[in-house]
């Protein structure tokens, strides 16, 4: 009480200074837009209009939460602020714990736009634990672990989660107590951790009270989506305005430093980003990879390059994005000029797929779906035929990006759909492309969506061992194909489909495990997954081209799990690169022709053999690791 009486005078104190006295910077992000960043935020009537988050925090409680990653022996940390007063210093420091004594490894500006503290350390020890802490003059400390690289463990297990509506203000306590339980290695945000659009500064230090606890103590990935840039959908088109209600022209709809001051919160402390050169309107980009425990992640922008769907495409709808028309053609829809994830990522996903540094398996971790993998939106009448917000649309690109994750055996880690699914998707076949793991939304009360296929049909060649109905091969509102594993609709209960999931990557047999969490489980009493899950697939079936035959046994001495490309010569196209389990690795192929398999240690750079043919003859060869 004490402590809140000083506050409270001091607050008083400032109240009284002139606007000019008072006024911290001249706002870049738009009138009215996050006055907790730029506005006189400790007066009455620069306040929130909506009373949900107390920003008038004691002194020593002024550092909200701490986000970090660690990749290549480089250490980066976020530490999130709240809103300082205007005599209050806009530096912290960072301090590692050593032989029982705190030492200072780097220091950082705190942002008013925003009001994060970034830092970064390099030649930092992953084989260690190492305890830190943020320290803010002698008045605030926060405090957690920088675990050490799990390389030593055969079981990788990452928690996946999208989708925190404030339609739900409260704490996130019981999904907090499951995952403390599960112990993930790596925790994946896949966007919209924040639904206050205008307000990013107020509801990204609620993300942190809610999810903090297990923040603190574990690398973190969190990637913005749609709202949490201040639009209910996003299509990026490199960074244009868009000037459209709903913004389905393409573009951003607020101004670009509001963009950045979210990125910049939310991504900063993700490794380097590919290639950090920055979009139309000095808008930034975060596109990167990251090893954990020998698991390479990818982690794609898949909204920032893709087309609005607005004057592109017949309007066959009540919206521009919504298709709401049983007779139309899903090409019509598929017009050329059309992006996704636009060439800049491509080159990066073909880049980092052949690129196995420390790495025995990998995946890709973006925003939403690669298909349509729901069929009402808003409520259960609301069926669509087609929505654009989904990655199933444009098509051509969808199978674009699809083709270039599969040729590295990757499977996509996502959200945003509300819907927690999974799914095969397919390119040219039913199963021959990775499999889509979605997290339910945490809370799934706002925009509820349903998989329910037109007169209640299973898919063709449903598994008959299934515990769900409505699963199968079908093609989704786009015409694309997708094979349904599971879903978690929402029911009249208390989780309303609601929830979260973890994944385990097991590097001893190369499967991946996925399962979706009811939000109210309980696991140390026992609860299960939603109905449907676990789900266990082999590294492998993210590739499920069906072979025509081999190109023969290929045993490598000298190097333990080689790299292994295969390469068509009359096409010059990459089938796949993947690290084996063992010394002996047998190259399917899916036509007749001659191949080129280059090996390697970490990259098929060591030796090219040529002229490979189906049935060729084993061969072992010797090199050097």
């Amino acid at each position: 009480m004490q402590i809140k009486r000083q506050i409270s005078l001091i607050l008083a104190a400032f109240s009284g200074l002139s606007h000019a006295q008072t006024t911290i910077i001249q706002s870049p992000l738009g009138e009215g837009n996050d006055l907790a960043a730029t506005g006189e935020w400790w007066k009455k009537e620069y306040t929130a209009k909506e009373k949900w988050m107390d920003l008038e925090v004691p002194r020593d409680e002024v550092i909200g939460f701490a986000l970090y990653t660690t990749h290549k022996n480089t250490l980066k940390l976020t530490a999130q602020f709240y809103p300082l007063l205007p005599d209050e210093p806009r530096k912290a420091v960072l301090e590692i714990e050593r032989d029982g004594k705190w030492v200072q490894v780097a220091e950082s500006k705190i942002h008013e736009l925003g009001w994060s503290a970034h830092f970064r350390v390099e030649n930092w020890d992953q084989t260690k634990d190492a305890k830190y802490r943020v320290k803010y003059t002698d008045t605030a400390t926060y405090s957690g672990l920088i675990r050490k690289d799990p390389v030593d463990k055969e079981r990788i297990t990452v928690a996946s989660l999208s989708c925190n509506s404030k339609k739900d203000r409260g704490d996130r306590a019981n999904i907090v107590k499951n995952l403390l339980h599960q112990n993930p290695d790596l925790l994946f945000f896949a966007g919209d951790q924040s639904y206050d659009h205008k307000e990013h500064t107020a509801a990204w230090l609620q993300f942190g009270r809610q999810f903090g606890e297990i923040m603190r103590d574990r690398p973190t990935i969190t990637i913005p989506d749609d709202h949490d840039v201040g639009q209910a959908n996003l299509w990026g088109e490199g960074g244009k305005v868009s000037t459209l209600r709903g913004s389905a022209d393409g573009g951003y709809t607020l101004p670009a430093p509001y963009v950045n001051m979210v990125e910049r919160c939310q991504t900063w402390h993700l490794p380097d980003a590919y290639d950090p050169t920055p979009i139309q309107q000095d808008i930034g980009v975060y596109y990167t990879s990251m090893t954990l425990g020998e698991i390479s992640f990818a982690i794609l922008e898949d909204r920032k390059w893709k087309t609005g769907p607005a004057g592109k495409i017949p309007k066959q709808g009540p919206r521009p994005d919504h298709i709401k028309n049983p007779k139309y053609d899903p090409k019509s829809i598929d017009v050329e000029g059309l992006v996704l994830l636009g060439e800049r990522q491509h080159k990066f996903i073909h880049s980092w797929a052949q690129d196995w540094t420390g790495a025995d398996m990998k995946a890709v971790l973006s925003q939403t779906p690669f298909a349509g993998a729901a069929t009402q939106h808003g409520n259960i009448r609301n069926r669509l035929h087609a929505d654009m917000d989904s990655n199933g649309w444009p098509q051509t690109q969808r199978n674009k990006a699809l083709s270039e994750i599969r040729k590295s055996w990757s499977v996509h880690l996502c959200g945003d759909q509300h819907l927690g699914v999974t799914f095969q998707n397919g390119i040219e076949n039913w199963n021959d492309g990775p499999y889509c793991h979605s997290s339910p939304a945490i809370v799934n009360t706002i925009y509820s969506r349903y998989w329910l296929p037109l007169n209640d049909a299973a898919g063709n060649n449903r598994n008959p061992q299934d515990e769900l109905p409505f699963t199968g091969e079908y093609l989704d509102g786009f015409a694309n194909k997708i094979t349904m594993r599971a879903y978690a609709n929402p029911q009249k209960d208390k989780n309303k489909g609601s929830g979260y999931s973890i994944v385990y990557f097991d590097k001893s047999d190369r499967t991946i495990t996925f399962e979706n969490w009811p939000v109210s489980a309980n696991i140390e009493n026992g609860d299960k997954p939603y109905p449907g899950w676990p789900i266990t697939v082999k590294q492998q079936d993210n590739d499920g081209r069906k072979p025509i035959g081999n190109l023969g046994a290929i045993t490598v001495k000298g190097i333990t799990n080689p790299v292994y490309q295969v390469v068509s010569e009359e096409t010059k196209e990459i089938l796949y690169t993947v690290r084996a389990t063992n010394n002996t690795f047998t190259p399917n192929v899916y036509k007749e022709g001659s191949y080129t398999v280059n090996i390697g240690n970490d990259l098929p750079n060591t030796k090219s053999l040529t002229g490979r043919k189906v049935g060729a003859d084993p061969i072992t060869i010797s090199l050097k690791d």
